[in-house]
């Protein structure tokens, strides 16, 4: 699967200086410079490289300021990596192309030509804004059959964690998640209980969502149409 690409990957951009977290707004990989604005580098990745990777560059490339193509490296070495036509394609877009052997060492097949332009600051801003809300990095990338951990998922457990030991108001789980209160009046999990005007307390799904991603969550994948996060 393309989530064993992943770990690669990430060494291979946190070498280089980034702040690395998977699944971020339906990237792959969505790396960090450090400064403010960031550089924003997206990698999108696949099994083999294929039209639907070149595809799938072109769709990040107006949110980021470089894109890089990642799949595994064919046994003979005699697949797109190796097509010249492929590898020109790549330089034209401004794309990288990176390389993960049997044994996950990366090699640059072709170097991004340029920073891609921002033609797109709203979508850009919003993968900016998930990458630094959400702790640590949960999701390895390049799954999508399980829900992502994303920012509001965590600050949504964070509320249920303290509410398993009562009931308690907006105000009282603000130093834990700051958006407690849209949370909980929102209520997209049926994980809360209204009790009081400003009183909430836990219902059996939200007991029932500590079990399955206890308080250190390990990655997941996937997006859930009502999850706004």
């Amino acid at each position: 699967m393309e989530t064993a690409l992943y770990l690669p990957i990430k060494r291979f951009l946190e070498t280089a200086g980034y702040s690395v977290k998977g699944e971020i707004q339906g990237c792959d990989i969505v790396a960090l410079s450090d400064g403010e604005p960031p550089l924003v580098v997206i990698c999108e990745l696949k099994l083999s490289f294929n039209l639907e990777l070149v595809l799938q560059a072109v769709d990040r490339a107006a949110a980021s300021d470089e894109v890089w193509l990642a799949a595994r490296v064919s046994a003979k070495g005699k697949d797109r990596e190796s097509d010249r036509r492929f590898r020109d394609l790549c330089r034209r877009l401004g794309f990288g192309m990176l390389s993960v052997s049997d044994n996950d060492h990366v090699d640059i097949i072709v170097s991004p030509a340029s920073p891609m332009p921002r033609r797109n600051l709203r979508k850009r801003s919003r993968l900016v804004a998930e990458h630094k809300r959400r702790k640590g990095d949960p999701t390895s990338g390049g799954g999508s059959r399980m829900p992502i951990m994303t920012a509001y998922r965590q600050q949504a457990l964070a509320c249920a964690q303290a509410l398993q030991h009562g009931q308690l108001r907006p105000r009282d789980l603000r130093p834990i998640a700051p958006d407690a209160a849209k949370i909980l009046l929102n209520n997209v999990y049926g994980w809360f209980e209204r009790i009081d005007r400003g009183l909430y307390a836990l219902t059996a799904s939200g007991a029932e969502a500590l079990k399955r991603w206890p308080p250190h969550p390990t990655g997941q994948n996937g997006k859930e149409p009502s999850d706004p996060g």
